[in-house]
């Protein structure tokens, strides 16, 4: 078993608290990714696992031992985890072969047992055929399932990603999702990755948890963390989102500085903030929703990005390609909402917890 269990962490390095009170359950075999901006905490949290770093307080098992507490440390070597680093850590003087040998042989396993394992998930990361290279003839892509295949090859319980893509390409970051996802599936093993990219972390998990200066903002599914976000911070950093202040008017939402409104039902009331996604806004011409004017569009292939002025607030509208045929800028548009979320009206505390 490798679920995780975090109880009331706290980290400070002398009196900057870097995380605060954080508890959350992983479970056995599931991706979860730790999300939020530089400097929140998400890289702690994952050294704090891994046993790099001890907590100021709390405690963290994995599976059904403590491995962190008060009365207990137990060092990184004896944790039963893989990691895998931001910057690959390869020895530039091992072949593949025996970069990934390595952590087989500092534990004195025979060498037929070691050429097994090797062999076997070198298969698993695409790598057979590049066994006798070095490092330095490899890709970047490459490189990194090295790193994750000599993570992998003691079959440890618990895999442990820290920002393993951010040096990659756009293209090899993309098809590497895939393929440690893939990984994952096929193992069954448990992953926690940490990655500021808001991409990876829909892609690639089971579950989210969003970070703020070292408060837990959030925890969910990708898709639930996308279209019901527990606040505006949630809601702005993941993904693209239009705010427009409102006033609830019975079953109408008045926005503020424009003569337009929108049809509401819910339980809130006073002044709201309304957050709409900018793919979830429609050309319509038979809408009554909103209507503005087109102040620009770039036409990006597989999207037309709009601009669009609805009478004193400008908004941003993601249009299916062909609407940059048919309409140009200066024309007046009728719009289509058909999703949006609202979150009180007060300004966002840095300091609020909020865990769904």
């Amino acid at each position: 078993m490798a679920n995780i269990t975090i109880q009331n962490v706290h980290k400070a390095f002398g009196e900057v608290v870097v995380l605060e009170d954080f508890s959350a359950e992983f479970r056995d075999g599931e991706f979860v990714t730790l999300l939020g901006p530089s400097g929140c905490g998400k890289t702690t949290m994952l050294r704090m696992i891994a046993g790099f770093e001890k907590p100021t307080r709390g405690t963290i098992k994995i599976g059904d031992r403590v491995v962190t507490s008060p009365d207990t440390f137990v060092p990184p070597e004896r944790r039963d985890i893989g990691m895998v680093f931001q910057s690959y850590a390869v020895w530039p003087h091992m072949t593949v072969y025996e970069n990934v040998a390595y952590p087989l042989r500092i534990k004195r396993i025979d060498r037929d047992t070691i050429q097994q394992k090797v062999e076997a998930v070198l298969e698993i990361v695409h790598l057979a055929q590049y066994a006798k290279r070095i490092p330095s003839q490899l890709s970047g892509g490459q490189q990194q399932r090295v790193a994750l295949a000599r993570a992998l090859v003691a079959e440890p319980q618990l895999l442990l990603l820290d920002e393993p893509l951010s040096n990659l390409d756009a293209k090899l970051r993309d098809s590497m999702r895939f393929e440690i996802k893939e990984i994952q599936k096929a193992l069954g093993i448990t992953v926690v990755f940490v990655t500021h990219d808001q991409i990876e972390a829909m892609t690639m998990s089971d579950r989210v948890v969003v970070i703020y200066k070292g408060i837990i903002q959030q925890v969910g599914k990708p898709s639930e963390i996308y279209r019901f976000p527990a606040n505006q911070f949630v809601a702005d950093f993941v993904g693209k989102i239009n705010f427009l202040h409102a006033m609830i008017d019975g079953t109408k939402l008045l926005i503020n500085g424009t003569d337009q409104s929108l049809a509401y039902r819910g339980p809130l009331s006073g002044s709201v903030v309304v957050g709409i996604r900018p793919e979830n806004i429609r050309f319509d011409s038979k809408s009554n929703d909103l209507t503005g004017t087109l102040l620009s569009q770039f036409y990006l292939g597989d999207v037309n990005d709009c601009r669009i002025d609805i009478g004193g607030q400008v908004i941003r509208v993601i249009a299916e390609p062909s609407t940059f045929e048919t309409h140009k800028e200066g024309d007046v548009v009728k719009l289509r909402v058909e999703e949006f979320t609202t979150f009180m009206d007060d300004s966002f505390d840095d300091h609020q917890k909020i865990i769904t």
